[in-house]
């Protein structure tokens, strides 16, 4: 053979050599780019999903945030039905407790106009027998039996009987006051007044200089009445009365009781100005 025909065979051949390679590599990118556009798609797939995703949550909180907002109204409207019932029923208590006072009040006015009949009946003269004065041996024209005076007088009425007696320690006149808050304390003791009666027995008395009386009923009233209000004053009262026989520890015993126990009671501010005296007085 000559020697061009031998240089185009190896050409040939050389060619085919280099091709096979290259026909491969082409091969292995064609597939790597299918692998690659097929990660792209899934990546975007996966993105929707998370937007998806994304918007389902939004919504969800949405929802969360409405109900939240309508369960918080619907408290609020509950707590304000709540509290408009506290406060009816409060006045209702109120009511029915003014009117159990009103009750008992006009049970005493009842109690008292039945006594004030029993006792008018019993004041008529016994019918003489056969018509005849002599068998009683007394006079038929004898005067009648006086009627009561004072507070036996007025006493039909728990009021009236209050009314006099207050009528008496106005006046000065607490001698008699004395009696007639007595009496009705001993009439009517479970009446809403009668702490208030009790506590002008130990202000006469004090007025009267008798300060040893005073303290007793005083002492009464915080005994006998423990939810009155007049509790505080007593206290202060009784105080006062301890503080003028020159029993200092009892009195700021007394008075430091009301500051502990009634701070927002007007008794209170008068126990403080009663201990800043005891402080003054101090040698």
């Amino acid at each position: 053979m000559n020697k061009p025909m031998t240089g185009a065979i190896l050409c040939a051949a050389l060619t085919l050599v280099m091709a096979a390679p290259l026909s491969a590599a082409d091969k292995e990118t064609r597939q790597m780019m299918a692998d690659i556009r097929i990660l792209q798609e899934q990546s975007q797939q996966l993105q929707n999903l998370i937007a998806a995703m994304t918007e389902a949550v939004k919504a969800v909180n949405t929802r969360i945030d409405e109900q939240t907002a309508a369960n918080r109204k619907l408290f609020a409207d509950q707590k304000l039905v709540i509290d408009m019932l506290a406060n009816d029923l409060r006045v209702v208590r109120e009511k029915v407790d003014d009117n159990n006072v009103r009750v008992g009040s006009v049970a005493q006015e009842l109690d008292a106009l039945r006594e004030s009949v029993t006792a008018i009946g019993s004041m008529r003269p016994a019918a003489l027998p056969n018509g005849d004065p002599s068998a009683t041996g007394t006079d038929a024209t004898a005067a009648p039996a006086p009627a009561p005076t004072g507070a036996a007088a007025v006493g039909a009425s728990p009021q009236k009987l209050l009314d006099s007696a207050l009528a008496d320690y106005y006046a000065g006149q607490y001698d008699l006051a004395i009696l007639g808050f007595e009496s009705y304390v001993r009439t009517f003791p479970q009446s809403p007044q009668a702490s208030f009666a009790q506590i002008h027995i130990g202000n006469s008395q004090m007025q009267l200089g008798k300060y040893e009386p005073a303290i007793a009923a005083f002492d009464a009233v915080i005994r006998n009445y423990p939810r009155s209000n007049d509790v505080p004053d007593a206290y202060v009262r009784k105080g006062t009365a301890l503080k003028t026989l020159r029993q200092t520890p009892q009195a700021r015993e007394a008075f430091e009781f009301v500051v502990k126990n009634f701070p927002d009671s007007v008794a209170a501010t008068v126990a403080k100005q009663r201990l800043q005296e005891l402080v003054a007085q101090r040698p």
